[in-house]
């Protein structure tokens, strides 16, 4: 948890280009910074991307440092360890469940998601339960 009162996710890490891996003659220092790239030069996602798929991280972690300032350091602590706890389910790794606990300690219990309406149906039927279990289990 990096204690931040951000409201928006930061923006990612820019790109590398010619003008960041010159040497001192202007040209691209390929032992320091690795064969040069095209791919990497370009960059043809914005940050948009980037910032919506750590929106739901940084107002977590804004509520968490808010909770901190306002009611000591053992109100996010006990929060994140209940998490922790309801996270660790005993359930088979391969059937489908919903962890209802988690969603109402995320703030997520009053939200409708396509995940809630059409639950795992993407993935088909488990191939090998036994194997599954051996791997959550660490056998």
């Amino acid at each position: 948890m990096d204690p931040s009162l951000r409201i928006v996710p930061a923006s990612g890490p820019k790109s590398a280009s010619v003008k960041d891996t010159a040497n001192s003659l202007g040209l691209h220092d390929t032992l320091q910074y690795g064969p040069r790239s095209i791919a990497a030069e370009i960059k043809t996602e914005g940050g948009l991307k980037e910032r919506l798929e750590n929106w739901e991280e940084t107002q977590d972690n804004l509520k968490l440092t808010l909770q901190r300032n306002l009611h000591g350091m053992h109100a996010p602590m006990r929060l994140l360890m209940e998490r922790k706890i309801v996270a660790a389910s005993p359930h088979m790794p391969v059937m489908d469940h919903s962890n209802l606990h988690l969603d109402i300690l995320m703030g997520r219990d009053e939200t409708i998601e396509p995940v809630d309406i059409f639950g795992g149906m993407e993935t088909g039927p488990p191939q090998d339960i036994h194997k599954d279990m051996e791997k959550k289990l660490k056998m």
